[in-house]
């Protein structure tokens, strides 16, 4: 199949998704599209949104439609890690009577794992998630065991409850792919929310891809070329977030900026940004629609920032802006 067939493919499959999702989703296409980007990526996504807004069913839809096996796991102060990786269990033998021990997988060995509320864990359990995102394997009584593939962790906070909580840190932040916010749906997506909730249901999601052609597209998305003037677009937008190279009215409201990781986000990103809009070719476009849930996590304000109520997303529309200028 040539590269512009291929690419028509993708984009074709992405509309059968979104169409499948339409079914049980109102609206959220842009998250729809961030989500399936990370997916590609071989990346993570982090949600963060107020309770209600259909996380939980957006990402097990989304499992269903993709044919992938799908695990919720409830983050609590008390959960420990052997709770997401699994546990040794001792068994004996009914015919010589010798015990030994088994391994019991845990939620984990999964192709979509949701970790709600990610946030309300110890940083040792967290760690333990962060590691498996990481390496795709965990580690157990000396043993390491493979997680299954594709493997896509999104993890869910509610961003107006603190209390309790054990904020990621900046540096297990950088591990997720894209940070995605989830808003309050405009009125006329509401009225059609309560119409659908409130109806009898009877909606049956179609599977529309395979794990196998998801593997596929994760290979295929790396091959799509970029020209130098993208590449050198994508680096010098990261460049202007940190010290001493960005610009002063940027950097008076960051305490730290992205790192290296976010160019190879923002360039891998873009790639697959184009091939679901159906182009085998990566414009400054795709690197601009990108931005936010990649660059978002990965910039950390200062006191003066929070002080005047400037956000990240803020921070990036004024780079967004100056960056063609330089």
């Amino acid at each position: 199949m040539r590269d512009t067939e291929k690419v028509k493919s993708i984009a074709d499959k992405f509309e059968l998704i979104r169409g499948e999702l339409s079914k049980v989703i109102v609206g959220q296409d842009d998250v729809i599209k961030q989500l399936l980007t990370a997916l590609f990526a071989r990346g993570h996504s982090l949600i963060v949104g107020v309770p209600g807004l259909a996380k939980t069913m957006m990402v097990s839809s989304l499992a269903r439609v993709l044919d992938l096996k799908f695990s919720r796991i409830q983050f609590t102060p008390d959960l420990m890690p052997s709770d997401i990786a699994g546990t040794d269990v001792i068994e004996e033998d009914m015919n010589s009577g010798r015990k030994n021990f088994r391994f019991i997988k845990g939620p984990v060995f999964a192709n979509i794992i949701l970790a709600d509320e990610i946030n309300r864990t110890p940083p040792k359990t967290q760690a333990a998630l962060l590691e498996a995102m990481q390496e795709h394997q965990i580690t157990a009584a000396g043993k390491t065991y493979r997680l299954d593939d594709p493997f896509f962790v999104i993890g869910t906070q509610n961003p107006i409850e603190q209390e309790g909580t054990y904020p990621l840190p900046e540096a297990q932040l950088d591990r997720f792919f894209t940070q995605i916010n989830i808003f309050y749906p405009s009125e006329s997506e509401e009225r059609e929310i309560v119409l659908r909730t409130t109806s009898p249901e009877n909606v049956k999601l179609k599977t529309v891809i395979s794990g196998d052609e998801i593997r596929d597209i994760q290979e295929f998305a790396r091959t799509i070329p970029v020209t130098s003037s993208v590449l050198e677009y994508a680096v010098r937008l990261v460049k202007m977030s940190r010290h001493p190279d960005g610009y002063p009215e940027i950097i008076k409201w960051l305490s730290w900026g992205a790192g290296p990781r976010a160019s190879q986000s923002l360039v891998l990103a873009g790639k697959i940004n184009a091939a679901l809009d159906g182009r085998f070719s990566v414009e400054e476009r795709d690197i601009m629609a990108v931005a936010y849930p990649v660059l978002r996590h990965r910039l950390i304000v200062n006191f003066s920032a929070e002080a005047e109520g400037i956000s990240t997303d803020d921070i990036i529309k004024d780079m967004l802006e100056r960056a063609p200028e330089k």
